[in-house]
């Protein structure tokens, strides 16, 4: 458990800091040691620690004052609680699991104790994509915390999870985070890894082993489908899959789905396959954050065992936008040309290997993004600068001060003086509004996400 005095620092850090930067890079540590000579904090991992002492060091001492401590050093150390604690793991093995539920009345349960291996126990799974090397952000915690809590509870908790996002974002490696987390925990385990593309192949060319086919999808424990939508107008593998899924939630197997979609919104799916896709949990995955891309630029460079400078991580997360998989072959390019050239990563470097598409992109300023949010809104800069406080005004001015403090990192009353306000708490107040609404409300999120495609364009 944290101590009172480590709760209170990160209550008031949590409160100064945005939101995702304060659960990327605050959430996981814990006070070690504290003395009139020394704090020691333990972080989870060592890009975490690179990051605190590059960028947060300066505020970690002045919280540090305000409750009470005036160390000479603050040292951060890799610490097993907090890397146990990130996992959600203890020191204890994991137990065998047994889950029972109800449902029309009678009895169902679940067995996950140890079975024969008569084959691969984890088919098609990638062992390189798990937890400990899946960054999280603000923009994917609800689908990371799901993932979390069907690996403590398969087939019980969220049964099935529907994981959505564009392409790119880190939903593939996150299902099969989840079937090698649950391997990790039981090796006896049968889990099925595979996309619906090739569901579909294996389906055709089984016309005469139909059983065979059968069989070997609905004798898993946990079945993991990729891509989903490919499946949607095949009417002949949709009707098979209907009746797998209904084999495997009935004897209360797990079952994790991913998709370019949300179910609602595949077209030509068939209404009874939609209906049971949404019967668990339905999670999204957005685009990361700055905080996010630097967050996964940097453990990328861990996997590299390299190095890389705050200035150039922050460089990259702030010229590569648009998905996870272009910032990391951006990241890998630099580092290969690194490696062959003996130069060490710079901004010069990137911008030589990466060219102008990236390099010279525009950078922006406050005044380019009043203008360009009041124009989404339909209203003028001169009216997000009022004092006009109708719906139509404020929600825009709002976004506003959201996007200059999170696209720009100002501080509350640059924030505020941007916009045309003395008190930097109504900057708080609004920053603080607009992360609530896109924490819960879809349609924010994606309001927000178009005003910062319209940012960059």
């Amino acid at each position: 458990m944290a101590s009172p005095l480590w709760q209170a620092v990160l209550g008031e850090i949590e409160v100064t800091i945005p939101r995702a930067s304060f659960a990327t890079w605050f959430k996981n540590t814990t006070l070690v040691k504290s003395d009139g000579q020394e704090v020691v904090i333990g972080v989870p991992n060592v890009f975490t620690k690179r990051q605190l002492e590059e960028k947060y060091q300066s505020l970690l001492e002045q919280t540090l004052h305000k409750n009470g401590l005036q160390p000479e050093k603050i040292t951060f150390t890799i610490h097993q609680e907090t890397q146990l604690q990130k996992d959600g793991r203890t020191n204890e093995p994991a137990p065998v699991e047994t889950t029972q539920k109800r449902q029309t009345g009678q009895q169902r349960q679940t067995d996950w104790s140890v079975k024969p291996k008569s084959r691969s126990n984890t088919s098609n799974l990638n062992s390189k994509y798990t937890f400990d090397n899946f960054v999280v952000g603000a923009g994917n915690e609800l689908a990371y915390a799901a993932s979390q809590a069907i690996v403590k509870n398969p087939g019980e908790k969220y049964n099935p999870l529907f994981i959505y996002s564009g392409v790119g974002l880190g939903k593939t490696h996150l299902i099969q985070a989840i079937g090698n987390e649950m391997f990790r925990k039981n090796p006896d385990i049968c889990i099925e890894c595979i996309t619906s593309e090739r569901f579909t192949k294996e389906f055709i060319a089984s016309t005469l082993q139909k059983k065979t086919f059968s069989d070997k999808y609905r004798s898993a424990d946990v079945l993991i489908v990729d891509d989903m939508q490919f499946i949607a107008g095949k009417e002949k593998t949709e009707e098979e899959f209907f009746h797998t899924f209904n084999a495997l939630h009935q004897a209360n197997k797990q079952i994790i789905i991913s998709s370019d979609q949300p179910p609602n919104s595949i077209p030509t799916l068939e209404e009874r396959l939609r209906s049971r896709f949404e019967w668990g949990m339905t999670a999204d995955i957005q685009p990361p954050d700055l905080e996010t891309r630097m967050a996964i630029i940097q453990s990328k460079a861990h996997q590299h065992q390299t190095n890389i400078p705050g200035d150039v991580s922050e460089y990259l997360a702030t010229h590569i936008r648009s998905n996870i998989r272009e910032l990391e072959g951006a990241l890998t390019k630099v580092l290969a040309h690194c490696e062959m050239s003996g130069q060490t990563p710079s901004i010069p470097v990137v911008e030589q290997v990466l060219g102008s598409s990236q390099s010279k992109r525009h950078r922006l300023t406050q005044k380019q993004i009043v203008e360009k949010t009041a124009r989404y809104f339909n209203v003028t800069p001169h009216e997000i600068m009022s004092a006009r406080r109708e719906k139509t005004v404020s929600q825009p001015r709002q976004i506003s001060m959201y996007l200059l403090r999170n696209e720009l990192h100002l501080s509350f009353p640059a924030v505020a003086k941007a916009v045309g306000r003395k008190d930097h708490t109504t900057a708080i107040h609004s920053v603080s509004k607009i992360e609530q609404s896109i924490a819960e409300d879809a349609s924010m999120r994606q309001t927000v996400q178009q005003v910062k495609e319209q940012l960059y364009a």
